[in-house]
């Protein structure tokens, strides 16, 4: 049985069961991105012989640093977009937001995959990831109150 058959199934015997389609996108796009980076952890592991820490190394510690720090933000951000789109939040708002992630995400890891080290690119994929994350816990925030009045 295919999930969406699965999906309908639960909500015709009354369960609770709730599809995020585009949070589920902006998952799989990142779950991808993160798998990326995880081999070229390991890529540099291999490469200089280094299984536990950095060994100093420095590109090993920036490619530790570039799947670390995006494990450390997607997280919340594609919570906070699975919440607005339970909430009702407008396609154009859950895209809106989760291509700013995605954009995010690339420029920030880019910085630290790619020979060119352009620190605006770096600073730009983060202020994109914390716009995401700042502007979906306020409208999370006002859907909260409000629902609580």
């Amino acid at each position: 049985m295919g999930w969406q058959s699965y999906v309908g199934k639960v909500i015709r015997q009354g369960s609770i069961a709730m599809s995020l389609p585009i949070t589920a996108l902006y998952a799989g796009l990142k779950g991808l991105w993160l798998v990326g980076l995880g081999f070229v952890v390991i890529r540099q592991r291999r490469r200089h012989d280094v299984s536990i820490g950095d060994g100093g190394v420095d590109a090993l510690a920036q490619a530790v640093r570039a799947h670390g720090n995006a494990c450390e933000y997607v997280p919340i951000a594609l919570i906070l977009l699975g919440l607005a789109e339970g909430m009702g939040a407008s396609g154009g708002v859950l895209h809106g937001f989760g291509s700013l992630l995605v954009a995010g995400r690339l420029l920030h890891g880019g910085y630290f995959l790619t020979g060119a080290r352009v620190m605006k690119a770096r600073v730009l994929g983060m202020v994109l990831t914390f716009v995401v994350i700042a502007g979906l816990s306020v409208r999370l925030l006002v859907y909260g109150l409000a629902g609580m009045g």
